[in-house]
């Protein structure tokens, strides 16, 4: 959809400059900027506050647009069986991405999700309980951690250091090479489950191991 906007901006000296939007497209307003597909052109006389303010209002729509894409995919996945990958496919979005985010989304429902943080706090205790989720993100508001701090909290009580991700003498990786469509299948299975894909795998793994070794 193609947003037109009104652009009002209100000067220092009290005048106002207002771009007026297209007649039938739908209104989406900012004030002193006009977005489109490709950019963002300003006022130039836009006070400093006045951007500070669009800078904030920018983050929450990026945070809010993750939440909405992740809601739309599993919306899709359950209202239409397979047909929505052909959605998917006609809108030009990356799958892979959708897919996390709708992993996300099913974690946590709308009751549970916290303005006062942003989705990539969320996807950050994702794997973790639901009593563990509501402690972390309430340390993450009260202290207004960013998510990279987050990040570095949650390893440090893991006892990991911040640099666990290079870190492989403790654990073996384990390399599958399988056609795409298993993989996709893999993925959304786990994505149904609400479950991080890695965990989902070993989940899986461990009881298929548990089945056979206890068979007489």
């Amino acid at each position: 959809m193609v947003f037109a906007v009104s652009e009002d901006v209100r000067l220092g000296d009290g005048t106002s400059a207002v771009e007026a939007p297209e007649e039938g497209r739908p209104r989406f307003r900012l004030r002193g900027a006009v977005p489109n597909a490709v950019g963002m052109r300003f006022h130039p006389r836009l006070p400093f506050e006045d951007w500070h303010d669009l800078g904030q209002r920018l983050s929450t729509y990026a945070s809010a647009s993750q939440w909405w894409l992740g809601d739309w995919l599993a919306f899709g996945q359950e209202k239409y069986g397979r047909r929505y990958k052909m959605g998917v496919a006609l809108t030009g979005l990356d799958y892979q991405t959708l897919r996390n985010y709708a992993m996300v989304c099913r974690r946590f429902p709308l009751s549970r999700r916290r303005d006062s943080v942003s989705f990539a706090h969320h996807a950050e205790v994702c794997a973790l309980d639901d009593e563990e989720q509501d402690q972390w993100l309430e340390r993450a508001t009260a202290a207004r951690w960013s998510r990279n701090e987050l990040r570095r909290r949650l390893r440090s009580s893991a006892g990991t250091s911040a640099n666990a991700d290079d870190d492989l003498d403790a654990a073996l990786v384990l390399r599958l090479a399988v056609e795409r469509d298993r993989q996709e299948r893999w993925h959304e299975a786990a994505a149904r489950c609400a479950r991080d894909f890695d965990a989902w795998v070993v989940e899986t793994l461990d009881r298929e191991a548990e089945a056979q070794l206890t068979t007489d």
